[in-house]
């Protein structure tokens, strides 16, 4: 049984395990030191995946792989495969065709530290190889494969809807953010459980208790984001806020308000909550995650 996460010091600092994390980032590097790529191609691509971030994907694979029962070794080929999609999105996401950002985690974005033609090759490179990694799985691998590149297309369309419309006729104001967030970032967390739990080769209660929890911790996930945008200064949340409502996108605060807003995101905590009852103890670890996450504020 997995042991306890160390507690967070503070309401923005994720109850993470150190030796997890660790694990992670050496077997992001290892696998790309292992594929036979152009050595500028290689740099780029070490730059946009080893450059930082809270490994939340990979973090919620391995948990879940733990929590219905599995092991990080069978887990951890659907781990680097979901941070590699990860880390292609963002890497086309600052592109100047799209948010345009030059900075990111404190370092130059690709297309800046490497050209624009390197940063799409790059990210085209990551995408193509993260099947490839999760090929390895032990388990389930074509069904991970196939969760892994169903979530890929649900966050591409969400950011289809986020940035170009598109939307079904007639589809009401709270429905179209609904749609953009459970998919644009939603699908991706959701496929993560659901990778973690077939890495595990996990049975079928676990599985869809485990993807309840992702479904629900994905769209929570985004409106925190959403609520961070709209009430905390950017020295406090350490990037850009108000983004989203001077670009005149979609948020549930713009569209249900604060108050609407914070009481969606503790319902869907309690529906996240229930996914992980039938694992009993072996779900405290995702629980600790799910506390952090409905609260934090930055």
């Amino acid at each position: 049984m997995p042991t306890a996460l160390p507690a967070a010091t503070s309401v923005n600092e994720p109850p993470l395990d150190p030796a997890l994390l660790s694990q992670i980032e050496s077997a992001l590097a290892d696998f790309l030191a292992a594929q036979d790529l152009p050595s500028n191609l290689r740099a780029a691509c070490l730059h946009a995946v080893l450059a930082g971030g809270k490994r939340l994907r990979p973090i919620l694979v391995l948990e879940s792989a733990l929590a219905a029962g599995g092991s990080v070794g069978d887990a951890m080929p659907a781990a680097i495969a979901i941070e590699l999609v990860h880390a292609f999105s963002l890497v086309h996401d600052d592109l100047p065709a799209l948010d345009n950002d030059t900075m990111r985690r404190g370092k130059p974005t690709c297309h800046v530290a490497f050209g624009e033609a390197m940063a799409i090759l790059a990210g085209d490179c990551l995408l193509a190889l993260a099947p490839v990694a999760a090929a390895s799985a032990k388990h389930h691998a074509a069904e991970i494969q196939r969760e892994l590149m169903s979530g890929t297309v649900r966050m591409i369309a969400g950011q289809v809807y986020d940035t170009l419309q598109g939307f079904p006729e007639g589809l009401p104001p709270a429905r179209q953010v609904e749609l953009v967030h459970h998919n644009k970032t939603g699908a991706l967390l959701e496929a993560s459980c659901r990778m973690g739990a077939l890495a595990a080769n996990a049975q079928h209660g676990a599985l869809e208790g485990l993807t309840r929890f992702g479904k629900a911790t994905g769209l929570m996930f985004q409106i925190v984001d959403d609520l961070i945008d709209a009430t905390q200064t950017a020295e406090h949340a350490g990037k850009a806020t108000g983004k989203d409502a001077d670009l005149g996108k979609l948020t549930y605060p713009g569209i249900h308000g604060l108050e609407g807003s914070r009481a969606e995101i503790q319902r869907l905590r309690g529906e996240a909550e229930s996914g992980l009852a039938s694992l009993g103890s072996r779900g405290d670890r995702l629980r600790a995650l799910l506390d952090f996450l409905a609260t934090r504020t930055k």
